[in-house]
């Protein structure tokens, strides 16, 4: 991740799916449910041993016998159990943080405004209609089924090919993405679980980072 001022709360999460609830005045507020109850602190780095302010947090359980050898001493050291999944992120207060200490959602509190990064949902190969919302041909007067081609895509003189970054069929999803200035409707500490308002990245069972709005910070 890139260098962030200031101090930064972060957790690695599930996302559970999309929920609602009603706000005071009655009406229904639309929420992700992301799941963030096994979160821990496997290592501080420091400016004077790194040159820089991090923490790295672990977040779900795997079998002890799947985990690398070099993983395996990492953990061992922190003094936790093994993680599946590791993020580093900077912060300005990584010296108030240790290793093995337990991360739970109170970091967030109600009304609390993160920035929520995920993986989009992948769409596989797809045309340049559904993938960047070209406009189709005529369907009839003898266009020949011509009417989801692409069209021209280059020239045949100066410069001779097709320019880096031309919007042309192919992946599409499955790319980082990060959702700005959500806000925590509420923070279930007991089961662990983050209602954030609004939509975020990925499908359901994937894994996201909630962290402190960077723009709110």
């Amino acid at each position: 991740m890139t260098s962030q001022r200031g101090s930064h709360k972060a957790m690695l999460g599930k996302k559970l799916g999309m929920s609602q609830v009603w706000d005071e005045n009655g009406f229904f507020v639309p929420v992700t449910l992301v799941e963030v109850s096994t979160n821990v602190v496997t290592a501080v780095k420091s400016e004077e041993t790194d040159g820089y302010k991090a923490i790295q947090i672990g977040y779900g359980q795997i079998d002890p016998t799947k985990v690398t050898k070099p993983l395996a001493g990492h953990f061992a050291k922190a003094g936790v159990t093994p993680r599946r999944h590791l993020v580093e992120v900077r912060t300005a207060d990584a010296e108030t943080y240790e290793p093995g200490q337990e991360i739970t959602a109170e970091v967030f509190a109600e009304g609390s405004e993160v920035d929520v990064t995920g993986t989009t949902k992948g769409k596989g190969f797809a045309g340049t209609i559904k993938r960047w919302g070209f406009k189709s041909y005529r369907r009839s007067h003898g266009s020949h089924k011509n009417e989801r081609r692409p069209g021209s895509v280059g020239a045949c003189a100066t410069p001779s090919r097709i320019l880096k970054g031309k919007r042309m069929a192919g992946r599409m999803g499955h790319v980082t993405s990060t959702v700005q200035n959500l806000t925590v409707v509420s923070s279930d500490v007991e089961n662990g679980v983050l209602a954030i308002k609004g939509a975020i990245p990925g499908p359901k069972g994937s894994i996201v980072l909630v962290r402190t709005a960077v723009k709110g910070a």
